[in-house]
This record gives structure tokens, sequence and C-alpha cells, in this order.
């Protein structure tokens, strides 16, 4: 896509010519509505699997293909604007303040791999380095979250009306990490300083007080940091913490988190400005209170130790 263009205002006018939010949501949703059709009809156990970095780290047929077709798509309706891809990546590519497509074909591709029902195709707009339209589309369990930039959040289910996220209308105050279920993905680093961060953590979490740790309700794994920050959204999740990941994992996500009143911050601590190409990564969902005490007490469990990528 031609990278020439000046990038457009953002408006709330959903009719603007300059800036058509609702319609460049109305096609990414039929965008990630095809690229749904084309993961349920792939046969993952001979669905020709790539090693990226590691055996922990792959990629699919099916993943490249979707992406070439959202970029297709994308580039027949929007041929000014910028795209930014999983698959298409090239080192040293960044974000720019200009618009700009992001995609993830399909995140969760180790379960999808293994025939896990939790893997979405992930696809966002940006303008300023920022979100302002995303979608997140899981094609196994028919589940629609989207979201623009100042107009809320959204899930869809089965062709049902959508529901503004939080689905708890009067989301309850956090009282602590003591009352949350937390989401933390492992990546596919399992050595080294982040490894270990990243375990110590989690076991700082899940143990009691009176052995130091927060003794969280529980710890989630889903394989899918794009809708791990849905689940946030909604209200299912308390608090997602993860370090590594990339922004079109969390590109869509994000603002679907923040539409539904919840916060995004950095995982490590005080990074209270975070941003999408930060590889580092706290969402805590809508709450009437105590969002920030409970990012301070997550925070305090790392022991001044950061995730460095």
């Amino acid at each position: 896509m031609s990278t020439s263009a000046s990038t457009p205002s953002v408006t709330s006018d959903t009719n603007s010519p300059q800036h058509p939010l609702q319609q460049i949501l109305d096609t990414l949703v039929s965008i990630a509505h095809e690229g749904g059709k084309m993961m349920i009809a792939a046969d993952p156990s001979v669905d020709t699997s790539d090693t990226k970095k590691n055996s922990s780290d792959r990629v699919t047929a099916t993943d490249k293909a979707i992406e070439k077709m959202v970029q297709m798509r994308l580039s027949a309706a929007y041929p000014t604007y910028e795209f930014l891809g999983e698959e298409s990546f090239k080192i040293g590519q960044e974000l720019s303040d200009e618009a700009t497509f992001v995609c993830d074909p399909i995140d969760g591709t180790l379960n999808f791999i293994h025939g896990f029902p939790n893997t979405a195709i992930s696809l966002a707009f940006t303008v300023a380095k920022k979100s302002v339209v995303g979608v997140v589309f899981n094609p196994f369990r028919n589940e629609l979250f989207t979201a623009i930039k100042g107009r809320g959040a959204f899930l869809t289910r089965h062709n049902s009306p959508r529901i503004q996220l939080p689905i708890r209308k009067n989301p309850e105050p956090l009282e602590g990490l003591n009352d949350c279920l937390v989401a933390i993905e492992w990546g596919s680093e399992r050595s080294g300083p982040n490894w270990d961060l990243r375990s110590s953590v989690s076991q700082r979490l899940l143990s009691s007080k009176s052995s130091g740790g927060a003794m969280v309700h529980s710890v989630r794994s889903n394989g899918s940091a794009a809708l791990d920050l849905c689940y946030v959204g909604a209200g299912w999740i308390d608090v997602f913490w993860e370090g590594g990941c990339w922004i079109w994992d969390v590109a869509a996500g994000w603002l679907i988190v923040e539409e539904a009143g919840g916060m995004v911050v950095g995982a490590n601590p005080g990074e209270w400005d975070a941003s999408l190409e930060g590889r580092s990564y706290l969402a805590i969902r809508g709450a009437a209170g105590g969002q920030k005490e409970v990012v301070e007490e997550l925070w305090g469990h790392m022991d001044g130790r950061n995730f460095v990528f």
C-alpha cells in the first residue's frame, strides 16, 4: 500500500469522507468473517507448519493465505493506507503516524495447529500510532469483538444482537489481586531473564499471601493475546499481564479494553504510558475503582525487574 498519502484526521462523523470509521469497521468485519471461514475450512492436521524462532513459535500456510487475502482486500478498498502484518513484517519495519491497517491473521497459531478452538483473526486501524478501529473474531466460537474509538466496544455471538461491553453493566471495584482472575501467556522464550521473570511472577501470583504471594483466584493461559484482551474488555478476565507479544497481537484488543472502560499500561513497573509497539502490556478490566492499585500491586511482585526485548 502507498505510504505517500497524508493521514486523515480522526472524526466522530461516521459518514465523513475524510475518515469513514464505520465504513472501515464494516470492511474489517467482512474481512474477518472471510478469514474465519478460511480457518474453519483448513485441516490443521495436514496444514504446512513451519518453525519461526523455535518449536513453540510456528506459522502455517493458513496464516500466510489469510494475511494475503486481508492485504489484497484492504489494498483494493483503501489503496492509500499502509499495512503492517505479522507474516509480511520485515525487520526494522515500524508503525508510522500514517493511517495503517494492522493484521494478525491467526492469533493463537499453536492452538490452531492442535485443533484447540481458541484462535482469532485480529484487525486494527491506527492513526497517529493509536488504534481507532478494532476487530477480533474467533470463528470456532463465533464471537466477534468490535470497537471504534469513542463509541464503545461490543460483542456479537451467533448473529444475535450485539452486546455492549463490559458484559456486567456496573462492574464491581477491584479490591486487589486476591480477587482477580489473571491471564498470562508463556511465549516462545523458555530460558533466560524474561522466562525467569514470567515464571517467577506467575508463581508469586498463585502463591498464598502467607508466603509472600498474591493468591489470585487463578491464572489462565488462553493461547491468544488478542482474545485475552477481549476477555478483559468483556469482564471475564480481570487482569492480563504480558511481555513479548507484538503490535499485531494487541492493536485491536487494546482498543476494545479501553472502550469497555478498562485500561492498558505496560507490563513493566512504571510504564504508565505504554505504546502499541512496546511489547509490554498490562490490561485491567473496567471497574468502579481499584484499577491503578491493582497495577501497582502486580508491579510490586516483579521486585524491580523488567521484561527486556
